[in-house]
């Protein structure tokens, strides 16, 4: 009788979802074929199939050799033999539809068999285009490609994890690359927080990129955050920093104050004067804001001549000096001056402070500071969303949403990288809560997450998701991990440190891709967030190759081992490691030498008035100008990179 082909081994042990498998002494472990096609036999992270009946159950092998072996008082058995462990993870019926999960455990002497190209294509089933996406092929066999589930990948929330090197942001341009292909997507919506600004190139041509800096020869749109769109407990921090409870009241109430003028000025649909609080996007002027509590804290009173013991009005505004009048101007940021505090002398020369102030001075000092910081000019002077004395707006913050995730590109990337990191992670937390709440609020509409979903994808998330942080990006991002789904926001976390990644945002990602981590608490934190029992298989993160990645959870039917397809090599992150030593090739693609890029290159004189030029506009797209000003173009700094 002819032998199955993909026959290799009988089950000897079962042990809840863990089966111990005695390989065939006619089994060759490493690459074998079925039907032409190249298969890894006997392999960490290669399936198997289990016969039962009308039933095929189907697994992943997590352990090979002697350590696989089930325990047995007979040595020469358990360690003479090759063994290997499979956890299992699904089944199917014949010609039926696969699911996760096991009905029924496979017994003593069952058969086992290799997962062949045919057994993938039963697994996944019919698989219609627009639900399943291929992101590369699988490690144990190249022919067949990897798929994963969009609609669970997109509204189950993922993580995609690896240490510096490991080919990290190669993967999720390749993962957005074909989840955005317009093609098959022409509705996609995704939004990325790119930290260090390395995805433009990698999805240009299908993303609208905006940065504080923009480059408009690049095509890039300025970033505006109107300061008016944030809740009050987001608008303080940075405005105010600390203030205790009496104070944050008295300027709450003055804030609402200037909203609802505003709102007479402006009229807005869905709200009235009535129904304004301090939370409500409602625009008002910060300038006016900060001109009126001024006022409020340096006002002085000194008696009218003739007036009863104690009587006073409003000093005239004049310097300390006693210089003309100077009443000072809300919108370039100049102060009233008001006479000094004098309580000695005569009655008519006597000065004192004016009633009703609350102690913010020092606050105050600091707010105009920062309405004059040409840094956060993105904030306080947020361009079109920047509102005059009377709370008039050229636009509102609909068509801020509308650039954000309604533009005709299906790709959204805030590049953060111009702003100050001490305001970046609250900057985080407010710019989410506004898109969260506004896809809340709209679920029900065509432009809400229900109908059409919005995946969010978070950069080194564990700079302002830590397990110690609670500040409002992880307030929020917990929200999204918990409720999202339900309201069509998913989102994409992606790390270099899972480990400090809050574990109860963690957890609730339904898919991960683990590129190569080294460390062990990372893979610790890993294994335990991931659904399956597979912790065996993720004793291999330490040797994956770059850019390969174990993918398990909701959007893979079987937890596979994958080669992820990167993108085109011109359209690659901006995150490559810089060459120390540069090869140079010939016409014909071969090798002649190495250098005189990096090290080996020979260098004379160096300028760095280039470097300075560039770092000052907080640019890294470098421009030629006159030999006098500036550097050589062979001195010219090389970007950084991330990973």
């Amino acid at each position: 009788m002819k032998r199955d082909p993909t026959f290799i081994g009988v089950v000897q042990d079962v042990f809840g979802s863990t089966v111990t498998v005695e390989l065939n002494d006619d089994t060759a472990t490493g690459l074998g074929f079925v039907a032409g096609e190249g298969y890894r036999i006997g392999q960490v992270g290669s399936f198997v199939r289990i016969p039962l009946g009308f039933v095929d159950l189907y697994g992943v092998v997590s352990q090979v050799g002697a350590g696989a072996a089930p325990d047995s008082g007979d040595e020469r058995r358990a360690y003479g033999n090759r063994w290997i462990k499979v956890q299992m993870v699904g089944e199917g019926q014949r010609g039926g539809r696969f699911e996760r999960g096991i009905s029924q455990h496979p017994t003593v002497d069952d058969r086992v068999h290799v997962v062949t190209q045919a057994d993938l294509a039963a697994i996944y089933g019919a698989v219609d285009p627009q639900d399943y996406v291929p992101i590369g092929h699988l490690a144990s066999a190249e022919a067949i490609p990897a798929l994963v589930n969009i609609n669970r990948l997109v509204s189950r929330h993922s993580a995609v994890v690896g240490t510096t090197g490991s080919g990290k942001s190669t993967t999720v341009a390749g993962l957005l690359n074909a989840l955005s292909d317009p093609s098959r997507y022409p509705a996609a919506r995704i939004l990325v927080l790119d930290i260090h600004g390395e995805y433009a190139k990698a999805l240009s041509g299908r993303s609208t990129v905006f940065r504080v800096a923009a480059d408009s020869v690049q095509g890039q749109k300025p970033l505006n955050i109107p300061f008016w769109a944030l809740s009050f407990d987001e608008f303080v921090p940075f405005a105010f920093g600390r203030l205790n409870d009496a104070q944050a009241t008295a300027v709450a109430d003055a804030i609402v104050d200037l909203k609802r003028e505003a709102l007479v000025n402006h009229p807005r649909a869905g709200v009235t004067v009535d129904d304004v609080t301090a939370d409500t996007p409602i625009p008002f002027c910060i300038h006016k804001l900060w001109f009126d509590l001024h006022r409020r804290e340096h006002h002085t009173l000194i008696p009218r001549p003739g007036a009863a013991a104690g009587e006073v009005e409003h000093a005239y505004v004049l310097d300390n000096l006693g210089q003309p009048q100077e009443p000072g101007d809300a919108m370039t940021v100049r102060p009233p001056l008001y006479r000094t505090v004098k309580v000695t002398g005569p009655a008519e020369e006597r000065v004192q402070l004016g009633a009703g102030t609350i102690g913010i001075r020092a606050q105050l000092a600091s707010l105009a500071s920062k309405l004059r910081d040409p840094r956060l000019a993105f904030l306080f002077r947020p361009g079109d969303w920047s509102p005059s004395l009377d709370g008039g707006v050229v636009k509102d913050v609909d068509e801020l949403l509308c650039d954000w995730i309604g533009s005709d590109q299906p790709v959204s990337i805030l590049d953060l990288s111009g702003i100050p990191s001490n305001i970046l992670s609250d900057l985080i937390g407010a710019m989410l809560r506004v898109l969260y709440d506004a896809i809340f609020w709209a679920r029900n509409l065509p432009e809400g997450g229900r109908e059409r979903p919005l995946l969010i994808v978070l950069e080194e998330a564990h700079a302002y998701l830590s397990r110690e942080s609670d500040g409002s990006a992880s307030s929020v991002v917990r929200r999204i991990a918990k409720e999202g789904r339900k309201y069509g926001v998913g989102m994409m976390l992606v790390s270099q440190r899972p480990a400090e990644i809050d574990t109860t945002i963690l957890s609730q990602c339904g898919t991960l891709f683990a590129l190569r981590l080294t460390n062990d608490s990372d893979r610790g934190h890993i294994a335990s967030a991931a659904a399956d029992n597979l912790k065996g298989l993720f004793e291999m993160l330490p040797v994956l190759r770059t850019g390969e990645a174990i993918v398990v959870g909701e959007a893979v039917s079987l937890p596979i081992r994958a080669l992820i397809s990167p993108p085109p090599i011109g359209q690659r992150p901006d995150s490559v490691d810089p060459k120390v030593v540069v090869r140079q090739v010939n016409d014909l693609g071969v090798q002649v030498f190495e250098g005189p890029g990096g090290w080996a290159q020979e260098v004379g004189v160096s300028d760095y008035s280039a470097l300075v030029r560039q770092w000052r506009k907080q640019s890294p797209r470098y421009e030629h100008e006159p030999v006098a000003m500036l550097a050589p173009q062979g001195n010219a700094a090389a970007e950084p990179a991330d990973d």
